[in-house]
């Protein structure tokens, strides 16, 4: 197998970036949304004040579905860090996710612990310890609860990026990213019977499907199409498909949920086909602007809309009929997306860029934590050698000129 780069797609005009990328993004977080606002038993019944069946009698049925977002997200995700990775160095590459994830995190905590603050009606603020060691978005490993329960997520990417920090300290190669790719699903498919708690969590059964997915179909639009290639997407969708109905059915337990099987498949049939579709050029043609903005107000529209989403829910729920306020409300979040990303997520993060890479260059500069030197030990009459200019003061001379004529 060459590593010879294969035809690419046309360049589009939204800045280098994928604009049907983009666009899925925000499907994703539309449907985690619908999930939330429409399916989500504790959640509907504390924000609407009924269950999903009364509060949307057959929009629910579809809405319960929309968990399944966060694994199109994963795939994303694999696809996009594969993409953005390389040619990188590791740190170059951690700049970037501390750049991307904590500038909107930050904010997000900070504005959902205010309004849970002021308007304690569907959630509760939690202990400052909690908030506090949220900032560090390593909560989920040390047991404390979520400021908002979405952020769950961001401990599964952080393992990703951990993950694969080491395939980037390598070097990226399409040999290296292949044997990455089919040793992570192969060790995922034995993590869960290891009985090693470190080992479930770093190698994510549930999710690695996913990823390496977004991984192999990466693989695929920067090179030529290949059936190594092409059999890590096959085993990926196979374990996927498993994980998925493992998922159903446990979401239908704990939930009261009744989400069919063949639903859910069918659901996970279309991510793939539809990432499948933008690696092989397909979807190159669509090139709308729109969508890049769209894109960029995902992660903060994520971050905000669970608990603040309720509350709003919870004030106006009695002022229009459902369906309007539902879609007045996902609105809304929109709304504080963009705000969110024009006036904080951007400067934030223009800032911290600058100042991680200054701290980046100080700490790399060509000596800066050798070890000194030791002085040179002075030299004596008896150590110079012919020629060597005296450094002895004026009354050292004096002294030596007295004994010499002793």
């Amino acid at each position: 197998m060459t590593e010879a780069v294969g035809p690419r797609p046309p360049k589009n005009d939204t800045g280098g970036r994928l604009a049907a990328i983009d666009g899925l993004r925000l499907f994703a977080a539309i449907m985690v949304a619908l999930y939330h606002f429409t399916a989500y038993p504790s959640g509907v019944r504390a924000a609407w004040g009924v269950t999903p069946e009364q509060a949307f009698p057959g929009l629910h049925r579809l809405g319960q579905y929309g968990w399944l977002g966060v694994e199109l997200f994963f795939m994303i995700s694999g696809f996009v860090i594969c993409m953005s990775c390389w040619g990188r160095t590791p740190g170059a590459f951690f700049r970037s996710r501390i750049v991307r994830l904590f500038p909107a995190y930050w904010a997000a905590i900070v504005i959902t612990t205010i309004v849970v603050t002021l308007w304690p009606v569907v959630r509760e603020r939690k202990p400052w310890n909690d908030i506090l060691i949220n900032f560090s978005m390593l909560q989920e490993g040390l047991g404390a609860p979520h400021v908002d329960a979405v952020y769950w997520t961001l401990w599964n990417e952080g393992l990703f990026y951990l993950l694969f920090a080491f395939l980037v300290a390598r070097g990226l190669t399409l040999k290296r990213t292949i044997i990455f790719g089919y040793g992570w699903l192969i060790a995922s498919a034995f993590a869960e019977s290891s009985g090693i708690p470190f080992v479930r969590t770093f190698l994510q059964p549930g999710y690695a499907p996913f990823f390496v997915a977004g991984i192999a179909l990466y693989l695929i639009y920067r090179f030529k199409s290949d059936i190594v290639l092409w059999g890590m997407f096959g085993l990926a969708f196979v374990m996927a498909q498993y994980r998925t109905s493992e998922m159903l059915r446990h979401y239908n337990q704990k939930h009261g949920l009744e989400m069919a099987q063949p639903a859910g498949a069918l659901l996970v049939c279309g991510f793939f086909l539809v990432l499948a579709l933008v690696a092989l050029g397909y979807t190159s043609r669509i090139r709308w602007r729109w969508l890049t903005t769209a894109g960029a107000l995902t992660y903060p529209f994520y971050l905000l809309h669970e608990n603040i989403g309720w509350t709003v829910i919870y004030g106006i729920r009695d002022s229009a009929p459902r369906l309007v306020l539902l879609v007045l409300v996902i609105g809304i979040m929109l709304a504080a997306a963009f705000l969110l990303h024009r006036l904080v997520e951007k400067p934030v993060s223009r800032i911290l860029r600058d100042r991680l890479a200054e701290a980046s260059a100080a700490i790399n500069r060509p000596g800066r934590f050798d070890a000194p030197k030791p002085p040179a030990p002075a030299s004596t009459p008896a150590q110079r050698t012919p020629g060597e200019a005296s450094s002895d003061g004026p009354d050292t001379l004096v002294l030596q000129a007295y004994r010499s004529g002793q």
